[in-house]
């Protein structure tokens, strides 16, 4: 089992943050979570942190791309916005030879799940394009709020159909969303009995 944290400094600073608490994995943004204008990263240090991470003893890196992306809004500004993000993450997370980018899939405003699903799935194909076989697309499942996208593992599944189970494409569970969305994932059988149905 890797340790590890969501540390802050970006490509620039992210291993050796990670170092200095003991981890044995990170995840780090690649751009302010806060910001749609995406940076252009210094090419060498794009280049640096693979070597950096190696040496600071990672084992596993995960970029997470930021909040504001939403691939299921039925807004075309805001959707192309999201597409056009989603794919500069994922050209930075390979270029820094990341595990994975993890990312919420957003919500759909009202306009319904399946709604969602047909604006979402479509986004995504055009990203996993940009992926490498050592670099994927994580779906992280959300809190359950709204019209949220991937509240559920049935939700989440009936995705990855919708994508044809692309072998670049996995999923990220965060516990604490699990939780909030009314898993008990303080009971160990249960909680395996949920992700034997997945």
């Amino acid at each position: 089992m890797l340790f590890g944290g969501h540390v802050g400094g970006g490509i620039k600073a992210a291993p050796e943050r990670a170092e200095a608490i003991g981890a044995d994995a990170l995840q780090l943004f690649v751009q302010s979570p806060r910001a749609w204008r995406f940076p252009n990263h210094d090419p060498e240090v794009l280049a640096s942190f693979p070597e950096r991470a190696k040496a600071a003893g990672m084992q596993a890196t995960l970029v997470h791309a930021i909040y504001l992306i939403n691939l299921a809004s039925p807004d075309d500004e805001l959707y192309e916005k999201s597409v056009s993000t989603l794919r500069s993450t994922v050209d930075a997370a390979c270029a820094i030879e990341a595990d994975g980018v993890v990312f919420h899939v957003g919500s759909h405003l009202g306009s319904g799940f399946e709604t969602g699903l047909e604006r979402a799935a479509p986004a995504i194909e055009q990203v996993l394009e940009r992926c490498s076989d050592t670099t994927w697309l994580l779906i992280e499942n959300s809190a359950g709020t709204g019209g949220t996208i991937g509240r559920s593992l049935e939700e989440i599944a009936q995705l990855v159909d919708r994508l044809g189970a692309h072998p670049r494409l996995g999923v990220c569970l965060d516990s604490c969303h699990l939780w909030a969305s009314g898993v008990d994932v303080t009971d160990a059988a249960a909680f395996d009995a949920l992700l034997d149905e997945f």
